[in-house]
């Protein structure tokens, strides 16, 4: 990797470490290119990210950052998990790592607040912004469904007692 190819990687994960809303570095020792690659695509299909970085790009990337307290956490072979979403990066990771045990999480960082491994897990227990979404869109059209029923029950009513009415006079 030549000088420009350094600057770019480094500028690319200066951007990751701004923008994104959660950041899960990991060591991944011993993990095959098949596990790799299965993590990399549920990861993508979430909407986020892996990356194996340099350790020393890592740490310069993060200089002037809202993540710069992190950089005690790039030793030896370690991977960084990113998504817009806070709660992808760490759910994907957790759920892989429960089923891996030689990818170990070290902690991460949520914009300026850096997580621990218990921070990590946390956060993966969150809902997703798409099902936090989906609540709420639940919760408001429920309030107006039962405005409706309420509304139109007495016209229901109505029209079960004339029709009672109707019978009523056909039978006699």
């Amino acid at each position: 990797m030549d000088r420009a190819e350094k600057r770019e990687l480094v500028t690319d994960l200066n951007g990751v470490f701004q923008t994104s809303g959660s950041v899960v570095v990991a060591h991944y020792a011993g993990i095959t290119v098949a596990q790799m690659n299965d993590l990399r695509t549920k990861m993508r299909a979430a909407g986020g990210t892996v990356k194996v970085a340099k350790n020393r790009l890592a740490k310069i990337a993060l200089q002037g950052t809202p993540s710069e307290s992190i950089q005690g956490l790039f030793t030896g072979q370690t991977l960084i998990a990113y998504a817009e979403d806070p709660v992808v990066a760490p759910k994907i990771t957790s759920e892989f790592a429960k089923g891996n045990d030689k990818l170990v999480i070290l902690g991460g960082a949520m914009g300026a607040t850096s997580l621990d491994i218990e921070g990590v897990k946390t956060l993966a227990t969150l809902p997703s912004l798409d099902e936090l979404r989906a609540k709420l869109v639940g919760m408001i059209s429920t309030p107006a469904t039962r405005i409706a029923q309420v509304v139109n029950a007495p016209a229901a009513q109505l029209a079960r007692v004339f029709g009672a009415y109707a019978r009523k006079d056909e039978a006699a």
